[in-house]
Formats: structure tokens, sequence, C-alpha cells
């Protein structure tokens, strides 16, 4: 009875170690509380820069000014972004999927993550990052800053 608990334990460890080495994980490994620099272009706008300091976001395009706290967390949330699947690159036409151009481009510390077009198979957005795509829900699509947050600056 004993050897069999035993290996029960030991299949279900097994078991457990696989799922969590196959689960498809989050964007980036960055934790959104050690993000302190985003770049952000939506369309074909100019790239906005922001710098997190003392806790606070500051666009630093020209004189620096204080930015939406709230808004900038979303975008150092989007490298925690939940991943629903990863795919190469090659098995893509980019232009196909809104990656050539990208719909917008956001770099978290250097690290760029490209949007395209959201799925056919739901509320879904396809992110270029590196040689990868991935599925992620289109609650991350980066926004623009809306009136009440620009004319707060």
């Amino acid at each position: 009875m004993l050897a069999a608990a035993i290996a029960l334990v030991a299949v279900a460890t097994w078991q457990w170690q696989r799922d969590r080495d196959e689960a498809p994980g989050t964007l980036l490994t960055l934790p959104p509380s050690d993000v302190t620099q985003i770049e952000l272009r939506i369309g074909n706008g100019s790239t906005e820069h922001f710098t997190k300091r003392d806790g606070h976001w500051w666009r630093v395009d020209g004189a620096a000014t204080r930015a939406d706290d709230g808004r900038l967390a979303e975008l150092a949330d989007t490298a925690a972004a939940s991943v629903l699947s990863w795919r190469p690159l090659s098995d893509f036409q980019p232009a196909r999927i809104g990656l050539a151009p990208p719909m917008s481009v956001l770099n978290l510390d250097g690290q760029q993550l490209e949007f395209g077009e959201t799925s056919v198979t739901g509320p879904q957005r396809y992110v270029r990052v590196g040689d990868r795509v991935a599925l992620v829900s289109v609650r991350y699509t980066p926004r623009p800053a809306t009136q009440e947050a620009t004319k707060a600056r």
C-alpha cells in the first residue's frame, strides 16, 4: 500500500511539473513592478517616452511632465499578460495578422512587444515578442491617453 501511495505521489508530481513546463506563461518574465522605462507608439503616431521616478510616471519627450500613473501602470502590467498560446512567427504572414507594420509597439525596459490584429477566434490579440507570436486578451491592447488625462498634465 505504501509503495502504491509513493508511486501515485511520484506520478502526480511528474504530471504537475510537465503541466507547469508546458504552460504558456506571460508575455515577458519582467515583473510589472520592475518596469521603469516605457516607450509607446500607436499607429503612425510619434513614440511617447515615459520614465518612472519616485513612484510616479513622467513623460520625458521635451520638458518632463507628470503622466497618468494608472494608464502607465496598465501598460507595465502588459509584461505579465497571460499568454493563451505561443506560435513561431514563421507560422504566420505578419501582414495578415496586423504585424507588418504593427498596430502599436510597446517597449518595456527595452523589451519590445508588437501588437497586431484581433484573432477571429475570440477577443484575443496577436502580439509579436521576438521570433514568437502570442495570443493575449484584448484588454492588454495599448490605448491612447484620454482627453482628461492629457488636460491634467
